[in-house]
């Protein structure tokens, strides 16, 4: 995470390689999140806790909002198949550029499996799978949105998301407002005229879902930049 975002600070061409981090030096305090003892539980340090490292250095050096700070990591399967995939978000704005939406941002490169591909491979519906409208902070560069995701199991299966940004909002800069959160719904069938009841399942978890139950992914949007225009200047 560092030297990535080192060489994305520094205005020139850098080869990646270790000597990147030689002027660098690390002081982390011994049974933190990031200088665990040896028998501590941690997981998703690639996928996630990169993600906040990244926030932490781009903000200390007041280089633009935060993007979505997330990978949003979701699984399913059962005895007989497993899939995996990450899902996008919305992009932090800067001092001269908007936030893009729907987009992996930082150091992550990952596509996403076609929606024809999945249906055809893998016993899920997907139901929905677009730009989560004004999810990005706004400012006077806004937030890039968030996306929506929203599968349906065809028989009963486990799913597991890990996420982050589920509570801490990505943070704007230089007077730009944060993007909004994400969230993570279980979808249940209500009985009343195909409606649904919402069942908040937090940033990680682990549940079975039965056919006709939806999972819904809401991904985080990015910050934005500077302060938003007033209606008079619109």
């Amino acid at each position: 995470a560092v030297i990535y975002t080192l060489r994305s600070l520094v205005d020139s061409d850098i080869p990646l390689n270790q000597g990147c981090l030689q002027p660098i030096s690390f002081i982390i305090p011994e049974h933190s999140l990031l200088n665990p003892s040896a028998d501590a539980a941690v997981v998703g340090g690639n996928v996630l806790t990169s993600q906040r490292v990244v926030d932490v250095v781009l903000k200390a050096f007041q280089a633009c909002a935060a993007s979505q700070g997330c990978m949003n990591n979701l699984t399913f399967g059962d005895n007989q198949f497993g899939y995996y995939e990450t899902i996008a978000g919305g992009a932090g704005a800067g001092p001269t550029w908007k936030g893009v939406s729907g987009i992996h941002t930082h150091c992550t490169n990952t596509r996403i499996t076609d929606p024809e591909i999945l249906e055809r491979r893998y016993p899920v519906l997907l139901h929905q799978f677009g730009i989560r409208s004004s999810s990005g902070g706004c400012g006077l560069n806004p937030g890039g949105d968030g996306v929506v995701r929203e599968l349906e199991p065809l028989r009963e299966l486990t799913m597991s998301i890990l996420s982050e940004r589920r509570v801490l909002a990505p943070y704007g800069m230089n007077g730009g407002l944060p993007g909004k959160t994400g969230r993570n719904l279980l979808l249940r069938p209500s009985g009343e005229n195909g409606k649904f009841l919402e069942v908040s399942i937090g940033g990680r978890c682990t549940t079975q879902i039965k056919a006709g139950e939806r999972l819904r992914i809401e991904s985080p949007g990015g910050g934005g930049y500077g302060a938003p225009p007033s209606e008079d200047e619109k």
